[in-house]
């Protein structure tokens, strides 16, 4: 059985797929795949459909999410490995004084603080979503050599987006207390 949900849509391997394709894939094969039109065939057959209906539904979810999508894409390729997570060390001193000043709020709390790591977060955020979107977009046109690079910067760019997604989760939590 086909586990690649970009082989099972037919689609080529890419971080911006066609919305419409993927949903007319998607109603296609669920339509195809939908239990209730096997309902007579043996269980053998049965069971089968119930996991095509299943990978189907998974395949979708995933490829429709961007996130989901990236993330999926960096694990069939091995670059999600656990323990595997380095990122440049200039971020990483970006983020402990943005955790600091998170610290110094648990103690403190003060909303021009909140204001300036939100801020910060956000100009963060939009240097990497800027500096990534020409490799998304460009991603399905490379060549297959010239890939493994891309997929190197997307995996930075995806762990360093975890990273800044973790302190807007906990300058959420300040906002909620003020």
């Amino acid at each position: 059985m086909i586990t690649n949900y970009f082989e099972f849509y037919n689609l080529p391997e890419t971080f911006r797929p066609d919305e419409a394709t993927l949903k007319r894939q998607y109603y296609a094969l669920s339509r195809e795949y939908h239990p209730d039109f096997h309902a007579t065939a043996a269980p053998e057959h049965q069971q089968e459909i119930l996991n095509l209906a299943t990978l189907n539904t998974n395949a979708f979810r995933t490829l429709s999410d961007p996130d989901q999508r990236m993330a999926y894409i960096l694990s069939t390729h091995g670059l999600l490995e656990e323990g595997k997570q380095e990122l440049p060390n200039d971020f990483l001193m970006e983020v402990m004084d943005l955790n600091e000043q998170l610290m110094e709020l648990e103690f403190e709390p003060d909303p021009e603080t909140v204001a300036r790591v939100e801020n910060e977060v956000d100009d963060l955020s939009e240097t990497l979503d800027a500096g990534i979107e020409p490799v998304l977009a460009g991603y399905e046109g490379l060549p297959q050599d010239v890939r493994p690079q891309a997929l190197q910067q997307v995996r930075t760019y995806y762990l360093k987006r975890r990273y800044l997604l973790r302190i807007r989760e906990t300058l959420a939590k300040f906002a909620t207390r003020s």
